[in-house]
């Protein structure tokens, strides 16, 4: 049995950032997800398609229909988002109401890729593994868990992800 593939949209978000300096502005670069998924050595089929490149601040309703479009035209049935993650939530909500049969799960970073002590990783990693795994729907892996996509916020005091 051959596991199916997964495609892979980013978005940009802080998973992407580049910072240059203390007093520099930060910029998104190429994404670092292949990077990423090549280090995990991850053998699964998957593909990745860079949609963006924007802090999830600065999205707009265009935007977001655009993710919305990527993942109801792909011809996957298992879908990883990275996106920012201030307005994941909101992102996860306009695909649960516009696309039906697909698992997607979305997830992000609290700190960029880049730095050593990013969780980008891991939460990659997980989104991964539950979009390989997790029912038809929509969920954020992020902060060591998987959320119901509908039912999580971030905390931004705790600088992480709670159930709603």
């Amino acid at each position: 049995m051959t596991t199916p593939p997964t495609l892979v949209l980013t978005t940009g978000g802080t998973i992407d950032k580049a910072y240059f300096d203390a007093l520099s502005e930060y910029r998104i670069e190429d994404s670092a997800v292949p990077a990423l998924l090549a280090r995990a050595r991850v053998t699964a089929p998957f593909r990745v398609t860079e949609l963006m490149r924007k802090d999830s601040l600065e999205l707009t309703d265009a935007d977001r229909a655009l993710v919305v479009a990527a993942v109801r035209e792909a011809p996957e049935a298992r879908i990883v988002v990275t996106h920012g993650t201030d307005t994941m939530t909101e992102t996860a909500r306009a695909i649960a109401a516009a696309v039906a049969g697909k698992t997607v799960v979305l997830t992000g970073a609290l700190a960029p890729a880049r730095f050593a002590e990013s969780d980008a990783p891991f939460n990659l990693g997980m989104a991964f593994a539950a979009a390989q795994t997790a029912a038809p729907g929509v969920w954020i892996a992020m902060s060591g868990q998987v959320f119901d996509g509908l039912k999580v916020r971030k905390d931004r005091e705790a600088g992480r992800f709670v159930p709603a």
